[in-house]
């Protein structure tokens, strides 16, 4: 069935938008359906571009809350990782169907997951309707005896992964330079050149990850990637707050993308501010993401777009540093092409928008891309279209309840929750 929307609002003009076969097919003022169309009446509301969450773990939503307002590594060791070893398959398909509806509620469209049970977190995403990356942690704990097992299981992941939907892409996720092996990490280099596949990993979260790097290997967290070929187009680097000026040249040279997360980093306390206007200046694309709601605690971005406009104007002690479209283009991929999303609506484009009420308090009055930075959160989206599907009608997801019911069996049978 095709789509139509009728009488929204973009760019200050009243528009209809029709899509065909998952692609934007007209955009204008004289845009009308045809017979058999379903139709939407966006009447009061303005069409915007989705958003996209470039680096999480979705099934985390299962330790939202758990652990909170601890230091971060006796919160992995105490809390996040003894859990994590009783995961099973259906633990992490509902985890990840909870984190769907959530950020299908709030107007993401895409996620970059690396999170155990892979095949699960695809399930998930084809049943939910989203978009995702989806990645296997590779951990081989530093020991190179482990390496080819750890490369055999990565292949067979994505083997399995490669089957699942065309809404879901396999990538490489090694998990962090402190977790993975250089041998194991040589070997991801190769793999992904070999493949044309992403590579999706943690870099200088803390500044104590930066002195151990240098300690273990004499150089800083990107000069080690790059000695190792793990340094590329391919490259999203997670975090990246204590990365210095010569890392940011080479990552800029490298061309890999940065993926920073500022409400994570803040409530961990790594220390550190990601340093964004250094990171354009060395012409490094950079996306934002949530990080997993077990950090966060929630999987909102345009909560999280907020924050990261005003942690680069407090840094930078400056009120232009990051203007409201530039935080806007961040959190829609227009600043990072390697995550999928182009942050523009129109035609000849896949069919993701989103309609938000634009007569929303928060909305009114006033420019739109800066109160949706500076003002709303998630509640302000009332639809949201995926690949032409309408997956968030008025406010409403089908299943929904499903969702909520069996995270919440699965968060009692970890014993996160009574």
């Amino acid at each position: 069935m095709s789509l139509t929307i009728l009488d929204a609002t973009l760019d200050g003009q009243c528009v209809g938008l029709r899509v065909e076969a998952e692609q934007i097919t007209a955009l204008g003022p004289d845009v009308q359906p045809a017979n058999g169309d379903d139709v939407i009446d966006g009447a009061g509301m303005a069409l915007v571009a989705p958003l996209v969450n470039g680096h999480t773990h979705a099934a985390m939503t299962l330790m939202r809350g758990f652990g909170d307002d601890m230091p971060l590594m006796e919160w992995l060791q105490d809390r996040i990782w003894p859990t994590e070893a009783k995961l099973t398959d259906d633990d992490v398909y509902w985890g990840t169907r909870l984190a769907c509806v959530e950020m299908i509620r709030t107007g993401t469209v895409r996620f970059w997951d690396m999170y155990w049970h892979p095949e699960a977190v695809a399930r998930a995403v084809e049943d939910a309707g989203i978009r995702a990356s989806v990645a296997l942690p590779l951990i081989d704990g530093l020991d190179p005896s482990k390496s080819d097992a750890l490369r055999a299981q990565a292949e067979r992941t994505l083997d399995a992964l490669a089957g699942t939907s065309d809404r879901v892409t396999p990538t490489l996720g090694p998990h962090a330079i402190y977790t993975v092996s250089e041998k194991s990490l040589r070997w991801v280099a190769e793999l992904s050149e070999e493949r044309g596949l992403a590579v999706h990993i943690h870099l200088s979260e803390t500044e104590g990850e930066v002195h151990d790097c240098v300690a273990a290997h004499g150089v800083r967290p990107a000069m080690y990637l790059d000695d190792i070929g793990a340094l590329t187009p391919s490259t999203v680097l997670a975090h990246g707050v204590w990365l210095d000026d010569s890392e940011l040249a080479l990552i800029g040279e490298r061309g890999a993308t940065i993926v920073t997360n500022p409400v994570s980093n803040l409530k961990l306390a790594v220390g550190g501010v990601f340093p964004y206007g250094k990171a354009r200046q060395h012409g490094i694309p950079v996306g934002l993401g949530t990080d997993g709601a077990a950090s966060n605690n929630a999987l909102d971005m345009l909560q999280d777009v907020k924050h990261l406009a005003l942690m680069q104007k407090h840094a930078a002690r400056d009120p232009a540093a990051m203007p409201a479209s530039e935080a806007w283009a961040v959190a829609t991929g227009e600043r990072a092409p390697l995550l999928g999303q182009s942050g523009r609506i129109a035609a000849g484009e896949p069919a993701d928008f989103l309609l938000v009420r634009a007569d929303a308090p928060e909305l009114t009055p006033g420019d739109l891309t800066a109160n949706l930075v500076y003002a709303t959160a998630g509640s302000v989206v009332d639809t949201t279209v995926v690949a032409g599907r309408v997956l968030m009608r008025g406010g409403q997801i089908g299943n929904e309840a499903e969702a909520r019911e069996g995270a919440i069996a699965s968060a009692r049978r970890l014993g996160v929750i009574e």
